[in-house]
């Protein structure tokens, strides 16, 4: 039962942010080692190489589809425990692949098993909290999500320079069990029997039915898939650009801290924003201004070289400050009307969200060889794409008559 009167404390805070940051882990801390990797299990071609970090997110959506369901009927805590074992031979898989298919098999199934956690950390703070608190605690959540893709290519270069690649992924072993050995010590079921669900097929049909009622959500939720996949031709081929294209190597780190501070910052400014402008007219300012803001670059760089590091980061940053009021406004729009079937409803719309953002980000990516633009004409379509899909479906305000 959600319990109002608990404060929240710092350890159940430092856990649950430490469930959920695993999966930032996993991602960001890869991201100095792609090229690498790819020397190790002879995949040579950088666009195919990009597929190390977009099929860990196919494993993130096909996870929570079912990790959130099941959890519902056997416990939060037998989930959690699944997931990370499921991580953990995933992370030997890729540590011991011998090409590029075994491994892209190990980072599928490492997103599968850390779906868990994400998934169930934020249904034991469900569980656990409501109104102000549950604020709260979120909130403490993303100041401490923001920190791990400032740190994690750091982190991951400083292992990859003194022990190698595989070392990366022992890390991330070590991290998970550590924070499983903690979780299983301090953290109690948080789902009381009398309110577990018994499992069954029939809770997928019957929640894309009542899903599919809502014009909005499916429009916010493929507006999801849209940025998000955009993001992740970003997020795929940054190693590629600053390290190959522009010869940054050893400021790689840096620059992607500072544009992951841009995201984090207008996160933050979000939830203080929000509650003065509502979240449709943020969404759709922020949509806006990532469409022109790509246009604009595309229409400067068209048939020019790469711009230099400081005006690419610039437009990045701009850009990628648009993402933070995007996000979790999309998210709230689409499960506005659908709160009588939230659980599902989140699983599947998380689901339809991700899984619809891994080809836009694969296509997208396959052309980022010798120059950053095709980066920022994936952006400007996927932004139009959005801008016309969010207008068309838009919620239009209620006009009340007066009587006459």
């Amino acid at each position: 039962m959600q319990n109002k009167q608990v404060k929240p404390n710092f350890e159940f805070i430092a856990l649950m942010a430490s469930l959920m940051s695993i999966v930032a882990l996993a991602i960001d801390a890869l991201l100095p080692a792609i090229s690498h990797i790819g020397i190790a299990i002879n995949s040579l071609d950088p666009t195919e190489n990009q597929k190390l970090i977009t099929m860990i997110f196919l494993g993130l959506g096909v996870g929570q589809l079912f990790f959130g369901p099941l959890s519902d009927s056997y416990g939060r805590k037998p989930m959690v425990y699944i997931g990370f074992l499921v991580f953990i031979l995933s992370s030997i898989l890729c540590i011991f692949s011998p090409s590029l298919e075994w491994m892209l098999v190990g980072r599928i199934f490492q997103g599968i098993g850390l779906s868990a956690a994400r998934t169930i950390a934020i249904s034991i703070i469900r569980d656990t909290y409501k109104g102000d608190y549950m604020a709260k605690i979120m909130s403490f959540i993303v100041a401490f999500f923001i920190l791990v893709p400032v740190v994690a290519p750091a982190i991951g270069k400083v292992i990859l320079d003194f022990f190698g690649w595989e070392a990366i992924f022992y890390f991330q072993i070590v991290f998970g069990l550590v924070v499983t050995l903690w979780f299983w010590k301090r953290q109690p079921e948080t789902l009381k029997p009398e309110f577990k669900i018994p499992f069954s097929g029939k809770i997928f049909t019957q929640g894309t039915k009542e899903l599919f009622k809502y014009k909005e959500t499916i429009a916010c939720t493929m507006v999801s898939g849209f940025i998000t996949g955009s993001f992740l031709v970003y997020l795929s081929t940054a190693q590629h650009i600053f390290e190959n294209q522009y010869g940054l190597k050893e400021s790689f780190p840096y620059i992607f801290a500072a544009l992951a501070l841009s995201i984090g910052l207008s996160t933050f400014l979000n939830g203080t924003l929000v509650l003065r402008f509502g979240m449709r007219k943020l969404a759709f300012a922020a949509l806006l201004s990532f469409t022109g803001l790509s246009f604009l670059y595309v229409l400067l760089f068209w048939d020019a070289a790469n711009p230099s590091v400081a005006v690419l980061v610039a437009f990045m940053s701009v850009t990628f400050f648009c993402l933070g009021f995007i996000w979790g406004n999309m998210r709230s729009i689409a499960m506005e009307p659908i709160g009588h079937i939230a659980g599902i409803g989140a699983a599947i719309t998380g689901f339809i969200s991700t899984v619809f953002s891994i080809p836009i980000a694969t296509f997208i990516g396959s052309f980022v060889e010798d120059k950053v633009l095709p980066l920022f004409i994936g952006l400007a379509i996927c932004g139009l794409l959005s801008l016309v899909l969010f207008q068309t479906f838009r919620q239009k305000p209620v006009m009340i008559k007066s009587a006459s």
